[in-house]
């Protein structure tokens, strides 16, 4: 029986709790529904995996530093069955830094002509799939991964799916949101989604404008989202959604942050209209109602860091050198 969302959340809170108690950051794991499983790592980044009979399917690999407590819980859970696959549902280290170490603990099933061309060392590692534009970003890494640490297959199209463990898998890109590369991975039979960075409830949206990203592609992906998840009863559970970071969420729980990224959009909307500078803007703390939920003053993604994102974008992606 799947397990009820207040018991999910509740586990997750346990996580959390012992992070903050001061002990060593590993990665733990709690079942979703179906055959997929959220892991948590640090308790800062979030990654998924599907166990079944073909053997696992991960979604993201977290930090180089927590591959190995990654790759041991993955086996705790699933025994001797073989990681098959990787999706990288985007390019950035905190989602793919374990590429390597994750992807090695695998094995692949290469069969026909490509196994001639792949040669047989390629079955000794799991193969990642990823949208071209995150593989291409994967592979101007500087120093290089090495060759098993980056995609070995890669789609252009508004959708790829592969078949696995008697489930349609579908990679659903949206463009220009968090980045151009970005996916969220919908496991149709689970009916569990993982959002990546498309959707996360710790901060406000995080915009990389240098890669593309953008409010209205956020909002697209958001929406997306909400297209796919399902209520089960008074708008709670049905669809569970791992988001890149923070707790396992529901459609309502989406459809909450679209509503806020939909007003923060419009309010910027109208100040451009306005034509109110950046400093303007900032002065106006147009964000200031949801702060206290959202914001931060340090740290990686903070307020001023959205403000400007949403107000570079506010007519649609940046084009820029690196984001090309």
């Amino acid at each position: 029986m799947a397990p009820r969302p207040f018991a999910c959340i509740a586990g997750l809170v346990v996580m959390a709790m012992t992070v903050a108690a001061g002990q060593t950051p590993a990665v733990q794991s709690i079942r979703v529904q179906g055959n997929v499983w959220m892991l948590v790592g640090g308790g800062s980044v979030n990654a998924a995996v599907q166990i079944g009979d073909d053997g696992v399917l991960v979604v993201d690999t977290m930090t180089e530093a927590l591959a190995e407590p990654m790759v041991a819980e993955i086996k705790r859970l699933a025994g001797d069955k073989p990681i098959r696959w990787i999706i990288n549902t985007h390019a950035h280290p905190d989602h793919t830094g374990g590429n390597a170490k994750v992807a090695a603990a695998g094995r692949s099933i290469i069969a026909g002509n490509f196994a001639g061309q792949a040669g047989q060392a390629a079955a000794n590692f799991a193969q990642i799939i990823a949208h071209e534009n995150a593989g291409n970003r994967l592979g101007e890494v500087k120093p290089p991964l090495p060759v098993h640490a980056t995609p070995a297959e890669t789609f252009f199209g508004a959708q790829h799916e592969i078949f696995f463990n008697d489930e349609a898998v579908q990679l659903i890109h949206v463009p220009h949101a968090h980045s151009d590369g970005d996916v969220m991975v919908f496991f149709r039979k689970s009916d569990v989604l993982v959002a990546g960075d498309l959707y996360l409830n710790t901060t406000f949206p995080v915009i990389n404008v240098a890669q593309g990203g953008s409010i209205s592609g956020i909002l697209a992906a958001l929406n997306r989202t909400i297209d796919v998840t399902v209520p089960r009863k008074k708008q709670e559970g049905g669809t569970f959604v791992i988001p890149g970071h923070g707790r396992l969420a529901d459609e309502a729980d989406v459809v909450e942050y679209r509503d806020m990224s939909t007003i923060i959009r419009d309010r910027f909307a109208d100040a451009a209209k306005r034509k109110q500078t950046l400093a303007q803007v900032k002065a106006a703390r147009l964000v200031r109602d949801y702060e206290g939920r959202y914001g931060a003053g340090q740290g990686f993604w903070t307020t001023d860091a959205f403000v400007e994102a949403v107000y570079k974008t506010i007519g649609g992606p940046v084009a820029t050198k690196e984001g090309q």
